[in-house]
């Protein structure tokens, strides 16, 4: 058996030295391996070449074995590979990888979890989100999206920032105070990645407009401090089939919840029929705000945007989940279409 290793390695020797390529080298043992087995087979048992050679079949059947198991373990690590940089072959022309090795380093805590991996992380940067609103929800919701690698994020909000935003709009800087808030997002977004295109709307979302927006992108993220603009996000993301996530803040307390009735979950409208009479629930600028209660809120949409888009865990779609900063808390509570809801009918009460 030494003298058939011996030779092994000086048949790899010299395939070396006149720089043969590895599928020739492997040729060349492949050959070696089924003369020594032919050998040990058709030879009878205390033959000269048959001893040199082991005497016995079976190791060297157990050896063509073992590197079949490794060299069948690297090929499936290489699919893998493949498949998370998604590697489409273009006949005549070099594959093209969706992830540079610099988005793969970034991005390789994602692509360690089982239930993002590769394939996760390419529906992340395929992804397109719109967020409504750039303020305390809107901020860390853009920042984590973003950090994460959602390929196109779209950002609504005709607001600029002011100096009493920084207590809780972290998106927003003292130096960018008087720009318009989705110009100020996109600078920090293009600062924090510049893997991911954001695209800002400076102006108030109308219902006409709104259409025409949501129809570009696959899902919608509310975080907007008043009702009128919500009660109209919900209505047109109901008509669009769009999967809508929002979130609402005051004071300790916040609120977050998946409304998809086009996949069996109800709207906002079937929670909250009716808007509540005025004064009854106060504005931020009110009632006040916890300066982390938003990045609480809004880095709960982003996660549940993720799980969301890579399909990954039990979102909160047929669910609100209620968040007590004051005590501590969280409790969920379980929704579900309503018979008669004016923006989506309720049909699968």
């Amino acid at each position: 058996m030494v003298f058939v290793l011996a030779l092994g390695v000086a048949i790899w020797a010299l395939a070396t030295l006149f720089r043969l390529p590895l599928q020739l080298k492997l040729v060349f043992l492949a050959g070696l391996w089924a003369v020594v087995v032919v050998i040990n087979v058709t030879l009878p048992p205390g033959a000269a070449l048959r001893e040199a050679t082991g005497g016995d079949a079976r190791p060297w059947m157990v050896l063509a074995g073992v590197l079949a198991m490794v060299l069948g373990y690297r090929a499936g690590l290489g699919a893998l590979r493949r498949r998370a940089v998604g590697r489409d072959a273009v006949p005549g022309s070099a594959p093209a990888p969706v992830f540079s090795d610099t988005e793969l380093n970034r991005y390789a805590r994602h692509m360690i979890l089982r239930e993002v991996g590769g394939p996760g992380q390419r529906k992340l940067k395929e992804a397109r989100v719109l967020v409504i609103g750039a303020g305390g929800l809107g901020a860390p919701v853009l920042m984590y999206l973003a950090a994460a690698g959602v390929g196109t994020i779209g950002v609504v909000d005709d607001d600029t920032v002011d100096g009493s935003n920084l207590q809780r709009q972290i998106i927003h800087t003292d130096a960018r105070i008087g720009m318009p808030k989705v110009f100020s997002a996109a600078e920090q977004v293009a600062a924090l990645n510049p893997f991911v295109t954001l695209r800002p709307y400076h102006r108030r979302l109308s219902e006409a407009d709104a259409e025409a927006l949501f129809a570009e992108y696959d899902l919608i993220l509310d975080g907007t401090d008043n009702f009128d603009t919500r009660y109209m996000v919900n209505r047109v993301a109901v008509r669009l089939g769009k999967p809508l996530i929002a979130a609402a803040i005051t004071q300790w307390e916040g609120q977050i919840g998946l409304y998809d009735p086009a996949r069996g979950g109800a709207c906002y409208e079937c929670l909250f029929p009716d808007r509540p009479a005025p004064g009854l629930v106060p504005s931020c600028a009110e009632a006040g705000v916890i300066g982390p209660l938003p990045g609480v809120m809004g880095a709960m949409m982003a996660v549940e945007a993720i799980k969301q888009i890579t399909g990954a865990g039990e979102g909160l779609r047929g669910q609100m989940m209620l968040y007590d900063a004051l005590y501590a808390e969280t409790r969920k509570i379980a929704t579900r279409p309503r018979v008669g809801c004016a923006a989506c009918g309720g049909a699968r009460a």
